[in-house]
């Protein structure tokens, strides 16, 4: 049985169809019902529903064999597992936000607010940035508003946001998709299934480019 972690929503969604499309279905998943977990035993495959910051986790540690996370979470905690795919899919960037009139000084340490630290703090210590990196779980576009901030390292689709609250895109750091992992041990007992699934998605997500 090859075991699927999915991230919740509409992104997890998407990439059902992917693995539907894949000839690896399970109709079950379609009924409208609170389950989490989805198996077909004569596809021999098993997915679930999990949130999709903890996709990796799933992954790394083996409770699924693959699973689909954001470049971001990979970036961020640096799981030990095998990224396979880029799926072309939750396009958006990890960029630098700050106020109109923001001016670095680069004589004083930067103040940089954001939930991704490890991201933020490799990407200054990349350019020999001095930074104090506070860190915050949600809201971090008033960061800067109310002084807490200089700057913010944050998620960037649209940008509405960011105007909608006075701020801009100083820098982008790096683009960011869903990525299809892999574990390893699981990656090297079940490598037939899932190399199958790579070459068929790869050939759906082409076009996503």
């Amino acid at each position: 049985m090859l075991n699927v972690a999915l991230p919740k929503g509409r992104l997890g969604e998407k990439v059902y169809d992917l693995f539907e499309k894949a000839g690896f279905e399970c109709p079950s998943i379609r009924e409208n019902n609170r389950k989490l977990i989805f198996e077909n035993p004569e596809k021999a495959v098993r997915y679930f529903w999990v949130k999709p910051s903890d996709v990796a986790i799933y992954v790394e540690r083996g409770a699924a064999d693959i699973g689909v996370a954001g470049k971001d979470i990979l970036l961020e905690y640096e799981p030990d597992v095998y990224e396979l795919l880029d799926l072309n899919l939750g396009r958006c960037r990890m960029a630098v936000a700050a106020r109109a009139d923001f001016r670095d000084d680069p004589r004083r340490t930067l103040k940089v607010a954001t939930k991704f630290s490890n991201i933020a703090q490799q990407y200054y210590a990349s350019r020999g940035r001095d930074i104090d990196i506070i860190h915050l779980n949600g809201s971090i576009e008033i960061a800067p508003i109310l002084g807490l901030s200089d700057v913010i390292v944050d998620i960037v689709e649209t940008g509405t946001t960011l105007k909608e609250n006075d701020l801009e895109v100083v820098e982008t750091i790096v683009p960011i998709s869903a990525r299809l992992i892999a574990n390893k041990s699981g990656f090297k007992f079940k490598g037939a299934a899932i190399e199958e699934i790579v070459r068929s998605i790869a050939a759906q997500t082409e076009g996503n480019v």
